[in-house]
């Protein structure tokens, strides 16, 4: 008996962790902020089809490991499997591109290019060596499979099996053909005439050269580079040309260094990262080389309409504007003189895409203040484009399917129509151009998105995804070629994100709603059809709370915007109670939506939160995403102008409306929404009596130039807007309790940015701040440590400030 008693004492404490770990009840910073694989579970992601259709493809961890692994499943349901290491490699890549039949695959795995019939699904090796082999695509009406290998372009025959190169571009100048000094040509010619060895030799080092040359004309052109370098190599579909991209990078640029203190050396090690905004950027041209004229042309753009205008903003310089700003020295010393109005905008070209018959090509072309996006038709043979559609943005130019970048765009079947995406009317949508007669036509109109868009392998039909129904719902949709009414096909409210069967008879679908992780489903692709769930991923624990579906509300600003929000309430909400205003990051970025967010941590601390009695708001400020033009680039030129305003606006909302007390309002968000708590505390210290910045910009001078130059532009020739725009300007207005927290080796909003704020708070006289350091955290934290830790210091400092009342409070939960 005594042996029984021991035994089940023994095994007790190992059964009880499991036992309880099935209930998560009351809510704790550390329970929430453990590994989410290990008691939330991780969601099915990467969604692809095997060729044939019979398995689906993603990557999941049901298991907890460390990471995720590749599974497959049956669309008709069933077991989830493990796909072995050795079933991996024999796999097909996802991405590649297929024939204007789609019969065959062309694909890059690990280097190597392979090519797929789609049919036999028999794979055909192309390459195998030990470079690497990229791009590939077909080439000459799908005769030919062309790839890069050394940035040098390459073309393999399926049905002779033979390679050739076609270009040969070498970093470097041409090399002299021999001296031009006059000494050394006298010396040469009086060698050859006294010595007829000498003389026999030269004769035969020149026939070799001859012969060499006429070997040389059986290879392709060599092309010298300089110190420039050849990218996106295409061959035109009748084999004439070779386009390529030729990019000049700047030479001798400061890159900032973020030091690593904790390292498995023991030594402090340096990380190189990035350089700051307004840097010189690489240089971009189109470049031809005609195979026929053995020739190499470099294209220009004098003729593109408006590439002479300088951005509207320069007219503020011109005019001696004074702008609202604390800075004004700072603005005297770096502000610029205007350029001459004839200077010409630098460009980048994308392309060229050709139509399917071959005979007809165009070109994205945007500026790189970004403000201008040009299509273009190319014809090769003159080196001329024409203007197809020209979008315009004294802000700058993005928006979903138009991005930085090409964007969107192809040709329609008919070879005469490009389609691309634009957001002209405020919105991004659907649009053709006829590029024989100019003639341009919106396919898709109204205030919604298209955020994806794409065409059916018979080319008579469009799939798109868009937020129609409401601007935090996506739905998956069907249209006819031309245009016309859009199909819905999903229906439940929430995030539906769509991968076409390669029939297209099925969908696969990753939905999610607000209080519900991401999962697999399928359904057919029919409108309203059930969708039926593959799989299940979270734990009990994490299903045995009640998460919060938040309210989706608008809020009226300042300036008649309706502005969305998720809304957190107690289920009974305290008289004058306390509030936290939650800010997401990256500026352009959707939150205020149906599904589940990326900011699923700070979702179940709001949840935690309003158990503890707060109501939390959770803004799409101006900025975000999902919402179109004006609001995305409603922050150009004042970051902290308009967005800071929608969150005074919100805890404006919260005391009117909800009950809260203006004297217990508390804001906190990181990176971009760790800059929007600064500029609040900072500038709006009677609405905001604590607030918890992380990993935030505190100078936008000293950010990247991706980001940055598009919003505000160069700081030396828009200083006015980097001052006003700048929380370390505004430091001295700091009243309430603020928390700061920063990881010391981001290599994104360096370490050096909260340093300089913290240096300007010690000469500022300001007590009432503390800074958080994480020496082995980017800007993303990794470590559940880390995420405990910055949370828990958060709560406390709503805690310490929010849950008194204003006559008693004497704490900072500062130094």
């Amino acid at each position: 008996m005594l042996k029984r008693i021991l035994l089940l004492l023994a095994i007790a404490p190992a059964l009880s962790p499991t036992v309880r770990a099935q209930q998560l009840g009351p809510l704790t910073v550390e329970k929430i902020m453990r590994d989410p694989a290990q008691w939330i579970g991780n969601s099915p992601s990467n969604i692809s089809w095997a060729e044939d259709g019979k398995r689906i493809y993603f990557n999941w961890n049901p298991e907890k490991a460390r990471r995720d692994s590749l599974y497959s499943i049956s669309p008709s349901g069933g077991t989830a499997r493990k796909v072995s290491q050795r079933e991996q490699r024999e796999l097909p890549a996802a991405n590649g591109e297929y024939d204007q039949q789609h019969a065959r695959k062309v694909y890059e795995k690990d280097g190597d290019i392979y090519l797929l019939d789609l049919k036999t699904l028999r794979v055909r090796r192309i390459t195998n060596t030990a470079e690497r082999e990229l791009d590939p695509t077909f080439a000459l009406q799908g005769q030919l499979i062309s790839y890069t290998r050394a940035s040098n372009l390459y073309t393999w025959n399926p049905a002779t099996g033979e390679t050739v190169q076609r270009t040969d571009f070498r970093r470097g100048n041409r090399p002299t053909d021999g001296s031009t000094d006059m000494a050394d040509k006298f010396l040469k010619a009086q060698q050859l005439a006294l010595f007829d060895i000498i003389k026999q030799k030269d004769q035969d080092v020149k026939a070799r050269q001859r012969q060499q040359k006429a070997l040389a004309r059986l290879r392709p052109k060599a092309i010298w580079l300089g110190q420039q370098s050849a990218r996106n190599l295409r061959l035109s579909p009748d084999g004439r040309y070779v386009t390529y991209t030729l990019a000049q990078e700047p030479s001798g640029e400061k890159v900032a260094l973020v030091p690593n203190f904790v390292t498995a050396s023991g030594f402090t090690e340096d990380i190189s990262t990035r350089t700051k905004v307004g840097a010189p950027q690489t240089a971009y041209q189109l470049g031809l080389y005609d195979i026929g004229r053995d020739t190499t042309f470099v294209l220009g753009y004098r003729e593109l309409e408006g590439l002479d205008e300088q951005p509207a903003y320069r007219k503020e310089y011109q005019l001696q504007l004074k702008a609202p700003t604390p800075a004004d020295s700072v603005k005297a010393a770096t502000a610029k003189k205007e350029k001459p109005a004839t200077e010409q905008r630098r460009v980048i070209p994308y392309g060229p895409f050709w139509s399917e018959d071959g005979k007809r090509a165009f070109l994205v072309i945007r500026s790189t203040d970004n403000k201008d996006r040009w299509i273009v038709g190319l014809d090769p043979a003159t080196q001329k484009i024409n203007l197809l559609d020209r979008q315009h943005d004294d802000a700058w130019i993005n928006g979903p399917g138009i991005g930085y970048d090409e964007g969107n765009v192809g040709w329609l079947p008919d070879s005469r129509r490009v389609w691309f995406q634009s957001e002209e009317t405020g919105y991004s949508h659907l649009y053709t151009v006829d590029v024989t007669n100019g003639q341009k036509k919106a396919l898709t109109s109204g205030k919604f998105e298209v955020q994806k868009a794409q065409l059916s392998q018979d080319k008579k039909s469009w799939y798109l995804t868009a937020n129609k129904v409401h601007p935090g719902e996506q739905h998956f949709y069907r249209m006819p070629i031309n245009g016309g009414d859009l199909t819905q096909i999903t229906s439940l409210p929430g995030g539906s994100e769509v991968t076409l069967s390669p029939d297209e008879k099925t969908l696969a679908v990753r939905y999610s709603t607000a209080n519900t992780p991401w999962e697999l489903y399928v359904m057919d692709n029919k409108p309203g059809a059930k969708m039926r769930r593959l799989t299940h991923s979270t734990t009990p624990e994490f299903e045995s709370y009640a998460w919060r579906t938040p309210e989706v509300i608008t809020i009226k600003a300042r300036d008649g915007a309706d502005v969305y929000a998720r809304l957190y309430r107690p289920t009974s909400p305290q008289a004058q109670g306390p509030a936290v205003i939650f800010v997401h990051g990256a500026g352009y970025l959707q939150n205020a939506h149906k599904w589940w967010s990326t900011y699923f941590r700070e979702y179940m601390f709001h949840n935690l939160l309003v158990d503890k009695g707060y109501t939390v708001l959770d803004i799409d400020y101006r900025g975000s995403a999902g919402y179109g033009r004006d609001v995305r680039t409603g922050i150009y030129r004042y970051m902290g102008g308009k967005d800071l305003n929608d969150q005074v606006d919100g805890a404006k909302l919260l005391t009117e409306k909800y009950g809260v007390s203006p004297q217990r309002i508390g804001i906190y968000g990181g990176s971009y929404g760790g800059f929007i708590t600064l500029m609040a505390m900072f500038t709006q210290p009677d609405v905001f009596k604590a607030g918890a910045a992380l990993r935030s910009v505190t100078d936008w001078a000293h950010y990247n130039h991706g980001y940055t130059d598009n919003i505000l532009n160069e700081p030396y020739n828009d200083s006015l807007a980097y001052a006003r725009s700048s929380p370390i300007y505004y430091a001295n207005g700091l009243k309430g309790a603020l928390l700061m927290c920063h990881g010391m080796v981001d290599t994104n909003v360096h370490f050096q940015d909260i340093v300089r704020l913290s240096q300007r708070l010690i000469e500022l006289h300001k007590e009432n701040w503390e800074l958080a350091v994480y020496p082995v955290e980017d800007h993303g934290f990794v470590e559940p440590s880390s995420w405990t830790d910055e949370y828990k210091r958060i709560l406390k400092l709503f805690e310490t400030n929010l849950k008194i009342t204003p006559a008693t409070s004497g704490s900072t939960g500062g130094q």
